[in-house]
């Protein structure tokens, strides 16, 4: 395959913006919402993304035709991983390119996905079958077991696939459906589901992980059957795992035991948040059950709002006030409800709750430098509520980087109103 890739150079990357860099926590908080929100993006064009690193040398490599034979590599950045993360922060970037009119944030998520189509048949041939495919350089992208393999990637490269057309890409979109629609795991109702930690778990994490793409499958292929599948799996999650009483999703169904997991986990529940928005964003206006999905939306929305804490920010166990504050999820919920006061699926009422959210962001979890901090890491299914108390946090963490990028989009159109 030969195609172009839309690099930047360093001076485009690290050219100096109109306002100085913050160099204080204070200084960010006080900062426009642009600044900060630029400030986080140029800080992911700072860490290379199509580079590997030799593992027992330690050599910089541009690309496997550079890898000397019998060298295992390591990707120089998290970022560069074929991982459903990577596709959330490509998505982000994109929109968020798009409405600053920033070319070089469109260019990194074009890069990204080119990157890993020029180089991955390298390491599908060396594969050595040795450990999960997830844990082998773009074993990923070849591989198609789970959601995580293909949804929310299979989602960016749609995105990338309307910029920069490839045949390469629609080959690897059309089998991203096959797998979704008739490879993944079901329930008999057809649910999605996966077979562990317990046969035929329903997971919340997988709303995310299917919508992000059947929604936008629906509007690439103009085939009603991708949006009528995310319906259908927003509605069955919502019987499966919402909880009337808390008026908080749970993060599993086990189908076998016919009850749900111990834990209403933060960034599981926003998933579903964004999932359901991802879905309106492109469902037509008069689209059979549209009004169903909006006001499954609101009752969330309505449910969440009352675990926010006084400072903006929820918990890792939205629950649970012991549990630590928790940034991906508050992301999450930012711009879940940013997203529906500015598309008008809810009133403007609840923009509080977004402003809130945006507001600790900002105050507490953005550093100086562009990192988005407090992030858990990614995180299974556990019994052990304890399990979900002790899940470490991380510096920059690949899971909430496109989170904040959506968040602080949809709080500048917000605001811009």
């Amino acid at each position: 395959m030969k195609k172009t890739l839309l690099m930047f150079g360093l001076a485009g990357v690290f050219m100096a913006q109109a306002h100085a860099q913050p160099k204080t926590q204070e200084e960010v908080y006080k900062a426009s919402d642009e600044e900060v929100i630029r400030l986080v993006a140029d800080h992911i064009l700072e860490q290379p993304v199509t580079q590997f690193v030799g593992v027992s040398d330690g050599k910089i490599y541009n690309s496997t035709k550079e890898i000397p034979k019998g060298e295992d590599v390591r990707f120089r950045s998290p970022l560069m991983e074929w991982h459903y993360s990577s596709g959330v922060t490509n998505m982000a970037i994109i929109k968020l390119g798009n409405y600053l009119d920033e070319k070089k944030y469109v260019d990194y998520a074009l890069n990204h996905v080119a990157f890993g189509f020029d180089n991955y048949e390298y390491f599908k041939k060396t594969f050595r079958d040795d450990r999960n495919h997830w844990h082998w350089p773009m074993g990923q992208l070849w591989n198609f077991k789970e959601l995580d393999d293909c949804g929310a990637m299979g989602a960016s490269v749609i995105d990338v696939h309307n910029i920069n057309p490839q045949k390469e890409y629609q080959e690897y979109i059309k089998n991203s459906a096959e797998h979704i629609l008739n490879g993944q795991h079901r329930l008999e109702d057809g649910t999605l589901c996966r077979t562990f930690p317990r046969e035929m778990t329903v997971w919340a994490d997988d709303l995310y992980m299917s919508v992000s793409f059947l929604s936008r499958m629906g509007a690439h292929s103009g085939e009603n059957k991708y949006w009528d599948d995310a319906i259908h799996q927003i509605i069955k999650m919502d019987e499966y795992l919402w909880d009337p009483t808390k008026q908080l999703y749970y993060h599993c169904y086990y189908s076998d035991l016919d009850r749900n997991g111990v834990a209403y986990w933060g960034r599981a529940n926003g998933w579903i948040t964004f999932a359901i928005a991802d879905l309106l964003d492109v469902l037509p206006a008069d689209y059979p059950k549209r009004d169903e999905m909006i006001a499954i939306l609101e009752k969330q929305i309505v449910g969440f709002s009352r675990y926010q804490d006084e400072d903006g920010m929820w918990k890792q166990l939205l629950d649970k006030p012991d549990s630590y504050q928790e940034a991906s999820v508050t992301a999450l919920f930012t711009y879940g409800v940013a997203k529906a006061v500015n598309q008008g699926w809810i009133d403007s009422g609840y923009k509080s709750i977004a402003q809130r959210g945006w507001n600790a962001m900002k105050r507490d979890h953005i550093t100086p430098e562009g990192k988005f901090i407090n992030v858990c890491v990614g995180t299974g299914i556990s019994d052990d509520l304890v399990f979900y108390y002790n899940r470490p946090v991380g510096d920059n963490e690949k899971h909430g980087l496109g989170l904040i990028l959506n968040a602080g989009l949809e709080i500048m159109k917000m605001n811009a109103k």
